[in-house]
Formats: C-alpha cells, structure tokens, sequence
C-alpha cells in the first residue's frame, strides 16, 4: 500500500471510531465531535478510560498497535461497566464492534472513576504478560534484538553458536512494513512452525534516522534480498515472496559502500584499485591444499594450535583445510607439511557467480570489477551493464525494465541512463570459501538492513563437553573494535551483586 492508500485507510478507520463511539464520548461527559477528530479523539478516549496519554504513541506502532488496540476495546467497555469476561470476549472476537452494540442499544453509565486493578488474579497476570510482550517488542523492533549466529560465514570474528545484540538504532530502526504479524518472532511461529505473519496490508518502507553510517568493514545484520518462502511449501514446490522485514536475516561483513568499485583478484579484495586492509579482528579463511606425504596431523593440535573447523583428511592420506592466513603459515612450518596451496579458482574459470553471465568468465576468487551505486549516482545503461543493474532496478526500485535488441527500455521508455534511490552494499562473509554472500546473488540494498551487531552476550560450543560448552572468554564482548576481545562478564556480575544488595537494603528499610 502506499502512503495515499494508507492516509484513506486512516480516514475510514476514524470514520468507524467516530461512529461506535461518539455517545460514550457524550455520557462521559465529551463532546460528540471530539470523538472524529484524528490523533485528538485517541487523546480523549485515553483521558475517558483513564489511562496516560502517551497510550496514543502506541496506537501507531505495527505489530504493537494490535495489541493495544485489544487493550483500549477492552478498557473502553469497561470504563461503561462491562466487566464480565462475556464482554471481554465478545469485544475482541468481534475486533472491537462490539462496541458499536453498546453505543447504540445500551443503557450504559460512564464509571469516572473506577479502578484501573484488575478485578482477578487471573486477570492481574494476563495484564502483566501483555505489557510485558508490548515492552519486549518495542525494543525488539527498535531498540535492540537478539540474534544468534547460525553458520561459519564470518568464523573467526563471530563463531556458530554466538549470541548477539543487534543494535537497530546505530543505522536507524526500521519501521515494520508487515502489519499484521505475531510479535517478537521472525517468520515462522515456534513449535507449529507456521507463518507468523500476513503479507498484506503493507506499509511503505520508512526508517527512523541513525546516528551512524554503515562504513567499510563493518558487520551488518540484514534481510536476505533474494530470500523466497520455500518451506512452508514443500509438498508442492511453491515459491512465494516474502516482504523484506520477513526474509531471513544474515551476518556479514560490509565490504565495499556506496561509490566503491570492488575487485576480488586471487582471493584477494580490492576497492578503488587498492588492496582492502581489513580490521585487525577480521581473519580471512580460504581452503587450503596440505600435502603430509600421507602422514597424520593430530586432530587436536588441528583445532588447537590451527584453529581448523572445516576440512578433513583425503583419501590419498593428504589434508584440505579451511585456515586463517596467520594459522596456514604457522602451519606451513610443521616439519610434517611437505606443501601448501591455497585453493584458489583460476583466473578466467567461470563459475555460477553474479552477475551469472557466462561471458565474464568470473568465479569467487577472481570476480569484477563492480560498481556499488549509491542514493542520487547515475550509471550507462546497455546491454553490457543492464546485467548488474537489472535485479535493483526492477526489485528493489520497482520499475519495468527489459533488454529489446541493443535498446534498454525502463517503465516502457528507452533509458541510456539510471539515477539510484537508495545505497547499496556489497557484503562478504571472512570465511570467504564457504560463504554465501553478495558473490553469488549481488548488492544489499539499504532498506534492507536490520542493524549493526554490538554485543556477544553468550556463546555456546556444541563441540565442547560439560562446562567447555560455554566459551567464557567471549561472554559479554564487543563484536566491533580493535584488539582482543575483552570480556566483561565478571563486570557484570559485579553491578548485577551491587544491583541485588540494593535492592535487598531497600526493602528492609521500607520494612523498618
């Protein structure tokens, strides 16, 4: 929907409030034209039912909005004395048009002044929860989410298993655009393993302004462009889209900006021409060739002293390795190690990489030049360069775009040219031999970004044994920054003691 469609749809919905409800607003000693004016009629009503009125702010947040909006029918009944759970029921079931019945073919009173308390210990705990998930979800979707590290794309900088806090504030919060949805999960509801969600309606994309750019070398969390719904569908193979803030969410490294050309050159990044320095944390995988002679590497000196997760042994008794740089050379100097070899795609062999087009002949080890466009940059297009730019064009910048003869044609009208709306990036896992990442599916566009990774609150090592499942040297560190990871998990048990024996004082001095 756009936002005339949406502002029509606002409209309607103040029509239907205005007429369910304008004699409540007189018994309660209002005015009836009070109750159709838009923003100031919700202000009223939360002054009727005797609740703060920043309620209102609530009203207009998705996902949030539907829980509240149960809330104020149920609270609006209430303050006219229909308290029985009948009542409750029948105001939610009919998704507040019970309301109407009660406004037309009632004899209510208003109740000025009745109490806000639950009148049932049941009831008392069903509040609770409720504000409890509205609490929950505000900084779920604005503030901060958690995220868990589900493969080894970025091994090394963030290990499966690693449970983060994704701050959406530092690049700006995302405004939901699915309205209707199950709060505080993604796209599937747990344990039925069902869509959490409806696709339509929909609101227009719209961020909430940051204090910080996404810069190179930065971690990113993000929605996978090209992600399709494929699983609730198995038994018949269908393939449907899924709104942006429902596809599935990723980590990885940005790795060139908006303006950048990137070139990959033997494994190697190059942006504008020069070799990419990466963060001191950053520890690039690649596979590596190990020839022993057929001779035995301990398993445990591999992980160990190597770090080695992935590969294993050949049949020929010779190894392939996925190692860091720093770990294949001090590999290198094993006296068991007659060669090593990284395992590199040669130059000019193809492989199925972006922008799949056979004639590059480019693969994940020697791939480009790209360019990453930006908001307000203009590119040629013909028939070379409509390939790379094609998926932006008509996915995410909605237009009609094809290729007749030698003649691009956007929106029906031949185009030589094309002026961007948003920034694009282009984002590559460390583990650069077993990462899907913009190599094979292209440029991540900016309203697809979920947030910046901060925190490492917990990790877990399904390889480990009894307390060596808990990696302790990575509980409470910085994702970003230089250096070794400092953990600050006994500082936060310091101010979560301090934080009890205050608590502990206080009460016995309310007692006292």
């Amino acid at each position: 929907m756009t936002f005339t469609q949406w502002f029509i749809f606002f409209l309607l919905l103040q029509v239907i409030h205005f007429l369910g409800t304008w004699k409540l607003y007189v018994k309660a000693g209002r005015k009836a034209w009070e109750a159709a004016i838009p923003v100031y009629n919700a202000v009223v009503l939360m002054q009727i039912i005797g609740r703060p009125k920043w309620w209102v702010i609530l009203l207009f947040l998705p996902i949030i909005n539907l829980l509240m909006f149960a809330v104020i029918w149920v609270e609006t009944i209430r303050s006219f004395g229909k308290k029985s759970t009948l009542d409750t029921v029948l105001v939610i079931a009919t998704l507040g048009f019970y309301i109407y019945y009660i406004n037309y073919f009632t004899e209510v009173k208003y109740e000025r002044d009745r109490s806000l308390k639950p009148a049932t210990s049941g009831g008392e705990w069903l509040s609770s929860i409720v504000f409890a998930i509205v609490a929950a979800t505000i900084v779920h979707t604005y503030i901060m989410q958690p995220y868990t590290i589900p493969t080894s794309s970025l091994e090394k900088s963030l290990l499966i298993g690693d449970f983060l806090f994704v701050s959406k504030f530092h690049y700006g919060a995302r405004v939901p655009m699915t309205t209707v949805a199950a709060p505080m999960v993604h796209d599937t509801l747990p344990l039925i393993k069902v869509k959490s969600y409806l696709n339509k309606p929909q609101l227009p994309y719209l961020r909430i302004p940051g204090f910080q750019k996404i810069k190179r070398n930065d971690i990113v969390v993000f929605s996978w462009p090209v992600d399709t719904v494929e699983y609730f569908f198995q038994k018949t193979n269908r393939k449907i889209r899924k709104p942006v803030d429902k596809k599935s969410n990723y980590v990885k490294r940005c790795v060139a900006v908006p303006g950048d050309s990137l070139k990959i050159i033997d494994g190697d990044i190059y942006i504008n021409g020069a070799l990419s320095v990466m963060p001191d944390r950053a520890r690039p995988q690649y596979f590596y060739d190990v020839n022993t002679g057929g001779n035995t590497i301990n398993v445990n000196t591999l992980q160990n002293k190597y770090h080695v997760r992935e590969g294993g042994r050949l049949p020929d008794g010779n190894y392939v390795l996925n190692l860091a740089e720093e770990d294949a050379r001090l590999l290198s100097k094993n006296p068991v190690v007659k060669t090593m070899n990284k395992r590199l795609a040669p130059k000019g062999e193809g492989e199925d990489v972006f922008p799949n087009d056979p004639k590059l002949a480019w693969n994940k080890d020697n791939f480009g030049p790209v360019y990453i466009p930006g908001k307000g940059k203009t590119v040629q297009l013909d028939k070379n360069s409509i390939g790379f730019y094609k998926q932006i064009i008509r996915e995410y910048e909605k237009n009609e775009i094809e290729l007749v003869g030698d003649q691009v044609m956007i929106n029906g009208a031949p185009a030589s040219s094309y002026t961007f709306k948003q920034d694009y990036y282009w984002m590559m896992g460390d583990n650069r031999h077993n990462s899907e990442d913009s190599r094979y599916w292209g440029y991540v566009p900016f309203d697809h970004v979920v947030g910046k990774p901060v925190f490492i609150w917990f990790s877990w090592n399904s390889q480990g044994k009894g307390l060596d499942k808990v990696r302790w040297e990575r509980l409470f560190t910085t994702v970003h920054g230089s250096g070794k990871p400092v953990s600050y998990f006994y500082w936060f048990l310091g101010a979560l003691a301090l934080w009890y024996g205050y608590t502990v004082f206080k009460r016995k001095g309310k007692q006292s």
